[in-house]
Formats: C-alpha cells, structure tokens, sequence
C-alpha cells in the first residue's frame, strides 16, 4: 500500500496536470474560425464602437471626427468550472490508471468550452440582441442613409425564413475581416488547479483530493453585417441568395461595406446536403459553379 505523502501527492498533481494540458492540446476547437478573441480585464466589456464600421475618406481640409453613437453593448464575463475528486483510498492502494483519461478529458472540454459559447449563441441569435437593439438575425435593422449617418432609417434584413420550414438553421458568415461575426470574450483562461494537502478538511471527512480547472469568459456579437441566417432549405438557390443579399449591405451614408461572404456554417445534420453541394462534380455538360465558392463549416456545438 502506496503510503500518502507531501512528495507522493506533488507528484500526482504534475501528473494530472499534464493529463489536462494533453487533453487540451489534442482537442480541435473550431470557435476561431468564426469568433474573434477580445481580451477583458474587468467585470465586463462595452462595446460602443460596434455602431461605426471604420472607413476611408478623400481628406479635404481639417480632418473630420465623427463621434461613435452610443450603444451601450455590454458582455458580461460569467465563471465555469468542473472539478474532479480522487480518493485517498485509490492513492493508497496505486489505482490511479483510470483518473489518466479523466484528466485528459477534462482539458479537452476545457479547450473546446469556447465552442460550447459561440456556436449555441450563434443558433440563438435570431432572438438575442445584438449592438443596434435588434436581434443579431433580423429584418429591420436599421441604417441611416445621410453621410452624417442620420436620416430616416432604412429595415435591413440579415435573415430568411421560409413558413413551413423545419429543419435545422444554416448561417453565412465574412470571415475576411479583422473582426469576426462573434466575439469571444476572455477575462481569465483555464487554469488548473488542486486541493491536496493531507489536512485539507475534505480529506479529513471525506477523504477526497479535489482537482478542477476553471475560467471566466463570454460570448457575444459583433456587426451584424458579417453574417446571414437561415431557416430555409439549403439549397444552391437560397445560399446565392444570401451571399446576394450580404453583398449588398451598406453602412450608414450608403457606403458600400464590400461584404465577402466566405464561411457556410451549418450542424452536423446539414452536413451531407452541405457537402454535396459545395463539391459535388456535375455531369460533364455543366459544372457546379458554388464549388469552392465558401468554405464549409461543420460545426460539431451548433
């Protein structure tokens, strides 16, 4: 019988932090490809900068200084933890094989906790607010058509919905720019952590060593403009039809935004109507023109 000692319990922990740093290295989150990484070091962020897409303009005279409008975006930080408590008995008597793969898979779901944000939000974002007041997938967006961006505001839509359908939603996302659709927010990253001193009062009652990893983060959007959402067949029809429609968004003063509509972001139950129409090959009369048009997404969490 393995003896419990300072020494013995040091060690277990490196152990099973390397576990979880293995589990987090070999998981493949996918959030990146459609979230923007934005650092936070208070309790939340504001974000009123969203109303304004930055621009270039001929430069006559003085330089001109346009106050951003104030939309008072927050995204508040929110905490997350798992944890894992191994036996003092399962110490002493060397059963310690079964907590590897534990270990391992808590770093993975540490990894892909992110996913676990973006994509369910981005599902939810035909009843989530986003910077204007709107749902972020909506039909009356407004935007103001003087250069001075005031006006009466034109409804701009950034959905479709067919009545009758009911499949799962499918998005179309511009990936290109240096802000992405969704915006993920990190106020501390996972950390692992422990709890094992010998006269720790939960191995004094229960005997348990606790090992756990937590973070604090938030998810939410950015300009509406980047994405298209769908509760429509996906069909090469309906898909031109979005990336037509995001083409075409302006900014306010009727600037031309030059969306690029680079990302089909679709759930796993889409996956094979999605990937036989972005690589099927036609017959040899006729070629499938949306054939590296955008880049599928198969999103494992939407």
């Amino acid at each position: 019988m393995a003896i419990v000692t300072p020494a013995l319990l040091t060690s277990l922990q490196v152990g099973f932090k390397k576990n979880f740093q293995s589990g987090m290295e070999t998981a493949k989150p996918q959030y990146t490809q459609i979230a923007s990484v934005i650092p936070s070091t208070t309790k939340s962020n504001t974000y009123g900068w969203l109303g304004k897409f930055p621009s270039l303009k001929k430069w006559v005279g003085d330089r001109t200084i346009k106050s951003m409008k104030a939309h008072a975006y927050s995204i508040v930080n929110e905490d997350y933890e798992a944890t894992i408590g191994v036996d003092k008995t399962e110490i002493e008597d060397d059963e310690l094989g079964i907590y590897k793969p534990i270990f391992e898979e808590m770093g993975r779901s540490a990894a892909i906790h992110p996913d676990e944000m973006v994509f369910p939000l981005l599902a939810a974002g035909f009843t989530t607010l986003c910077y204007d007041g709107q749902n972020y997938f909506d039909t009356d967006h407004p935007v103001y058509p003087n250069v001075d961006g005031t006006g009466t505001p034109v409804s701009v839509a950034n959905m479709a919905v067919d009545v009758g359908y009911n499949g799962a939603p499918w998005f179309v996302l511009d990936t290109s720019k240096a802000l992405l659709p969704v915006i993920f927010q990190v106020r501390k990253k996972p950390q692992f952590t422990s709890m094992t001193k010998i006269d720790d009062e939960a191995v004094f009652t229960s005997k348990t060593f606790r090992y756990g990893t937590d973070c604090r983060d938030a998810a939410g959007f950015s300009f509406w403009q980047l994405a298209f959402g769908n509760k429509r067949a996906l069909t090469p029809d309906n898909l031109w039809d979005s990336i037509k429609k995001m083409r075409d968004f302006k900014a306010d003063g009727g600037q031309k935004l030059a969306i690029r509509p680079t990302t089909l972001v679709v759930p796993p139950e889409l996956e094979d109507v999605a990937t036989k129409m972005l690589e099927r090959e036609l017959d040899a009369n006729s070629s499938n023109e949306l054939k590296g048009r955008v880049e599928l997404l198969v999103a494992d969490y939407l």
